[in-house]
Formats: C-alpha cells, structure tokens, sequence
C-alpha cells in the first residue's frame, strides 16, 4: 500500500509500507515507520540470539533467577518513580524499613538513627559514601582551619573500578596499594606509607571481585586505632560489601567485619547480587544519622510534597526494591542463611574437583563467598586460563580470565562465581567441561593472549610521602 510522501522525502510511488519478513533495521539513522508489536518483538528477540545465556554467565555476581512472584512484584512496580515519595508513600517506607533491617543485620548500634538509601548499583552507593567521607573531612579541616585542597582516600589494589571513578571525577587523590603474587587483598601492612592527614577515609572490601577474599579488615582497623593514639587522626573506614554484604551476615555472624568495628562507619552491598535481586539495585547504609552530611541532601517538591532526595540519581525504576523487599520477607534470615550454605559447598565442591584435576592451584585460600579463583599450575605449559576461558565457551559457559592488577600482573586467574542456581549437578557438569578444556588444551595447544588494557587499567599509585 502507497502512503503520502512528506516535502522532503523519495516520491511516493517509491515508498512502501514495511515487509515485516524482510525488515532491515537501520543502523544510523532513526526507523521510519513502525511494525506491529509482534514483529518489533521477533526483531529484538533474534538479536539477542547469540547473546550469552544469563544462567552460564559464571563471571558475573548478578542474580539471573527470580521467582514468579518476585517476577509479578517487579512487574506491578516497573512504572513507578522511585523518587516520587508523595505519590509512591509506601515504596518510600519499604525503602526506609530496609535500611533499618540492614542497619540491624549489620551489627549497626542499637542506640543510632539508621540512615542509608537504595541506589542503582553499588557503584552509587560507594560514590555516596566517599562524597560523605570527603565533606566530613572537609567540614572538619575548615573547622580547624587546616588546609582542605589535598584530600586522599587509601584502598588496596584489588578495588573494584567504581572507587577509581569516584577518586577521578570527585577530585580525591587516589591511594592505592599495590598487590604483590601471594597476597591479593589488603592488610595494614603498607598502610604508614599510605595514610596521612588528609585521607578521608580507608576502604576495605568484604568479598573482592578477584578472588572473593576480604581485607584483613580487623587488622586495618587496630592499625587506624594505634595511628590515632600516635597522631591523634582519626580515620573512618568504608565497608565495600559489594559481595560480602549479604554472605557474611548468615555464614559467620562471629565475623567482626561490619558496623561492630567502631570506625566502620557506613557500608554498601549489592542487592542485585547475593541479595538475590535481579538488577540494579545496591545499598548504603551509614553507622548513624550523622555521617552523612546534612550539605547532600536536597529537598524538592515539584513533584508533588517536599521530600529530601540523597542520590545521584533522581528518577528511577521502582521495581528493584520492591523485589528485594519480597526477598527479605521471602526468605528471612534463616532462608538466606540456608541458600549461601548450599551456595558455598557447591562452590567448594567446584574447587576441589579442579584441584583435584592436577591443572590448577588455589588463589583464595579462605573461602568465604561463593568464589572460585584459581591459576594454573606452573607446570602447565601449553595454553593459559584466556585459553580455558575461551574453550569452555563452546559448550556456552562464560569463565572470567584475567591478569591480576599492580603488582602482581604476572598472574593470571581463572574466576567463577557460583550462583545459587547453580545446583550441585549443574557445579558438577562446569567442573567437567572445565577439566575437559584442559584435557583438549594439553593435547593441542593454547593460542589465545590477554586482552591489551588501556594504559589506565595497569597504572600504579605512588606512595604518598608522608
């Protein structure tokens, strides 16, 4: 059928309605016609076909299972604004209940205001959390009238890269201790040559992206303690939960990593990780009211009642926290402790299958999340873990390899984060494609390299001279 031509376009006899059997998408310029839902929705579809599969993607901390329930729940709430709290009252309450049932969980003391925020990811919250570390220290060095230009923030090498945007685009001089083979998590070891007066905080990580570890959190902290005594400086620290949040609290509740640690003063978890909601969704919370500075918040009503607003985002997709608070009351406390267990003994059953397999060592020697980071034995000669990676790929298992950051680039890993999804079986079935890659791979040889960073990826800190 002919459709009018407007004064700028090809002559009408030329221009035809779509044949939806024999559409060609665009690439540079906008679609000009529409389709019908069905063939927009076969069109999306057949696009993703060679996507990798969520549920084999063992790089990722992402929850990839939901619940019926839990689906409908994100469905009902998928339209709603987060941030109009005057229209949306009891999703707001939802939010705050939250933040006082992980204030609670994280040992937060009895006597403290909670306070925190729902955010995106834990990427927001962490930036949140160092811009309230920044203007505490800030407002406190104009108080004494001390110099507030050169603020810096100590972390260990095994940061993850929402602390490097944080230091780069907030303007806080990055402090980074390096990593050296054996030891992939930070302790108090370097920290004199690190920590001045002008560190606005020191961030430890419970459950690192690399090989799953914590940083010797207790020791960190009795070295801030005893830098106080000698200095009469007073660092906070920050709790990068990412992963650990939500493992911690129910395998080890003797585990002193968290708000019981007087200068642990706020924290952030991932929701959308081992808090089991699909994503975005990521969690601040702060020891007590305070910490974050009354100077972030804004207060806006032009969208209906004044109601405060503390994040870097504004408008927002509710449905994450919705779904999140149906876990929590899901599960329980007793529930998440019951998944992490099975969740950890598969992956423990996982790693002693590789070792057992004589290609791989051990990188994370305590296993307290649901990681798996190994390397191969330096015996292994004919390939290297991108070659595992790559090989596996081929019954569509998706494996991290990587070369470990400054100073221990020479290392290279082979990680997998098992999911709770993953049963026993499904464990049992990555252990053999794994073993079988390198059986293949020892037979015919390797030839895939590392990936070649951005010079940004590999540069190192100087210590600081203090």
């Amino acid at each position: 059928m002919n459709v009018p031509a407007s004064p700028d376009s090809t002559p009408p006899e030329k221009v035809t309605m779509y044949d939806e059997f024999n559409l060609e998408v665009p690439e540079d310029a906008f679609p000009r016609h529409g389709i019908s839902g069905r063939a927009a929705s076969a069109l999306v579809w057949s696009d993703e076909w060679t996507d990798t599969n969520p549920m084999l993607n063992m790089s990722s901390f992402v929850t990839t299972f939901a619940e019926p329930e839990a689906v409908e729940t994100a469905r009902r709430n998928m339209y709603k604004n987060y941030i109009d709290h005057d229209m949306y009252p009891q999703l707001f309450a939802m939010e705050m209940r939250m933040i006082r049932w992980l204030h609670e969980l994280w040992n937060g003391p009895k006597e403290a205001e909670p306070y925190g925020a729902a955010t995106i990811g834990s990427s927001e919250a962490c930036m949140l959390a160092g811009l309230a570390h920044k203007w505490s220290w800030r407002q406190a060095r104009e108080k004494a009238g001390r110099d507030t230009s050169r603020p810096n923030m100590v972390t260990g090498g095994n940061v993850q890269i929402v602390w490097k945007k944080f230091l780069r685009y907030f303007d806080v001089e990055p402090r980074i201790v390096p990593l050296k083979p054996g030891n992939y998590r930070l302790t108090a070891e370097q920290l004199d040559q690190y920590v001045d007066e002008n560190t606005i905080a020191v961030v430890a990580i419970a459950g690192q992206t690399f090989t799953g570890e914590d940083d010797d959190i207790q020791e960190i902290h009795d070295w801030l303690d005893a830098y106080e005594k000698k200095t009469g400086i007073s660092i906070p620290m920050h709790i990068d939960g990412a992963s650990g949040g939500f493992v911690n609290p129910f395998l080890y509740p003797d585990y002193k990593w968290d708000f019981r640690l007087p200068r642990v003063q706020s924290i952030n978890a991932s929701g959308h990780k081992f808090g089991l909601t699909p994503p975005g969704l990521g969690w601040v919370v702060f020891r007590e009211r305070r910490i974050f500075n009354e100077d972030l918040i804004f207060y806006v009503n032009y969208l209906g009642g004044e109601m405060p607003t503390a994040t870097l985002n504004f408008s927002r997709n509710a449905a994450p926290i919705a779904v999140q608070y149906y876990q929590f009351l899901r599960l329980g406390f007793d529930g998440y402790k019951r998944i992490m267990t099975h969740t950890l003994a598969n992956a423990v059953r996982l790693r002693d299958e590789l070792v057992k397999s004589g290609y791989f060592t051990i990188m994370n020697e305590t296993q307290r999340i649901p990681v798996v980071a190994v390397t191969l034995d330096p015996k292994v000669k004919k390939f290297n873990e991108f070659d595992v990676s790559n090989k596996v790929r081929e019954k569509g298992w998706v494996l991290s390899a990587y070369s470990m950051p400054p100073d221990a680039e020479e290392v290279r890993s082979l990680r997998v984060v098992v999911r709770p999804h993953i049963n026993h079986n499904v464990a049992m079935n990555l252990a053999r494609d794994i073993v079988g890659a390198c059986d293949y791979l020892d037979a015919h040889g390797g030839t895939a390299t590392p990936p070649t960073l951005h010079k940004h990826a590999t540069e190192k800190t100087t210590p600081a001279k203090c």
